[in-house]
């Protein structure tokens, strides 16, 4: 035997020999694996129980592909645990955000994303406005597997909606204070939460959805626990991706307190003392600025005075009628709201227009002084001359007449000083 050896020139080793040989040959293919795979590369085990043939290779399988879910501008990325071929357990995984489904550079994603992580979900804090797609690495010490698929579109919107636009009333009054309407426009499908604040009172809170045009509608807010003064309002909208803006703001005047008639003065301005003529005069003085229109309805506000005077059809006409009631009439009012002036003395037994073609009556509000005056035209005198200082003149005010807020001036017959034209 020993010469057949020789014979075929042959060496022998021994089983030993022969193992370490195999473990050799398996480490360095692992090696030669691990060095070709780059910087995916799978990590390499070796087994040798039986010699060479019963050496067997572990690698890090793919990343899971994950799921995300959106709450403003925070993404939460969950996936499912990744192992090697053999069933081992990876160590941790790196997330990766993209731009695009394919292809494209990833960028870290942020929050508790950053790093190695070692759980299955993490939070991406902070994301821009955009669509994004996430991967996950799974990692085993220093190999790791290949990427996963990306996500599905992750679409972010971290731009917060404009400042609701506010429409409210100039003036909550006696009429509108249980029931004021307030609306507006914001984002459309956003939630807006409208607040309203004044003092003497805690704040109202109404919560809104803008509908598919953008407009919101509250219910009629209560507002009569509010003193009288500034009423502040402001409305924030929140859009679906839960983006906040800043707010919108609006406000109104509380007055609910009715106007009231605190004068009615006759005054001479005739050429006789106590004869209702022309150039006599009835001056109605008001506890507050009226709203000039519920005079007449072609006069306006703010402005501070207001006159109707002229000629012809547009004349003032100033009737005094028998039992010696004074009213007033002009065609530049499409609706005149005076009411009239009982004169509280037996000026005449006829009926008396003071309304010549040349020389109407003037008709004068100003809201400085808080007075409408009546001023006769042209006309026929009245038949008595008064001397008595003890004529109380009694105003009754027309319907409808209100205050600029939008209170009404109530209709009784409020009587004036001692007066006399």
């Amino acid at each position: 035997m020993s010469r057949l050896r020789q014979t075929t020139g042959r060496a022998t080793s021994s089983p030993a020999t022969l193992g370490r040989w195999n473990r050799i040959v398996v480490i360095v293919l692992g090696i030669f694996l691990v060095s070709w795979g780059g910087p995916a590369a799978s990590a390499f085990w070796g087994s040798v129980s039986s010699g060479f043939g019963a050496a067997k290779a572990d690698a890090v399988a793919q990343g899971a592909r994950p799921t995300t879910a959106v709450s403003g501008t925070s993404v939460t990325v969950n996936w499912t645990a990744s192992t090697t071929a053999a069933g081992r357990p990876v160590t941790g995984y790196s997330i990766a955000r993209y731009a695009t489904a394919t292809e494209g550079t990833g960028m870290a994603a942020a929050g508790t994303c950053t790093g190695t992580i070692a759980a299955l979900s993490c939070v991406d804090n902070n994301v821009p406005t955009g669509t994004w797609y996430y991967a996950v690495t799974p990692l085993l010490s220093a190999w790791q597997g290949a990427e996963s698929t990306r996500s599905v579109a992750t679409a972010v919107d971290a731009t917060p909606p404009v400042a609701p636009v506010i429409t409210a009333p100039a003036y909550v009054y006696s009429s509108n204070v249980n029931n004021v309407p307030v609306s507006g426009t914001a984002e459309s499908g956003s939630t807006v939460v409208l607040t309203v604040t004044g003092a003497g009172a805690q704040p109202l809170t109404q919560t809104m959805t803008a509908n598919g045009s953008g407009n919101w509608t509250a219910p009629p807010l209560n507002m009569s626990a509010f003193n009288e003064g500034n009423i502040n309002y402001s409305a924030r909208a929140t859009d679906a991706a839960g983006n906040t803006g800043p707010a919108g703001t609006a406000a109104s005047t509380k007055d609910v307190t009715a106007p009231t008639v605190t004068g009615v003065q006759l005054t001479n301005g005739g050429a006789t003392a106590g004869k209702v003529e022309a150039g006599d005069h009835v001056t109605l003085t008001f506890s507050e600025p009226l709203k000039a229109s519920t005079i007449c309805s072609t006069w306006t506000s703010p402005d501070n005075t207001q006159t109707v005077s002229g000629n012809g059809n547009n004349r003032v006409v100033v009737n005094v009628s028998a039992n010696d009631i004074l009213s007033v009439t002009t065609n530049s009012c499409p609706v005149l709201r005076v009411g009239s002036v009982a004169l509280g003395g037996d000026y005449t037994s006829s009926n008396l227009s003071f309304n010549t073609p040349n020389s109407g009556g003037i008709l004068h509000w100003s809201s400085t002084s808080q007075t409408l005056t009546v001023t006769l035209g042209g006309g026929n005198a009245g038949g008595a001359i008064l001397t008595s200082d003890s004529i109380f003149p009694t105003y009754t005010p027309a319907s409808g007449l209100t205050d600029v807020a939008g209170n009404q001036l109530g209709t009784s017959p409020v009587p004036g000083a001692p007066s006399r034209f």
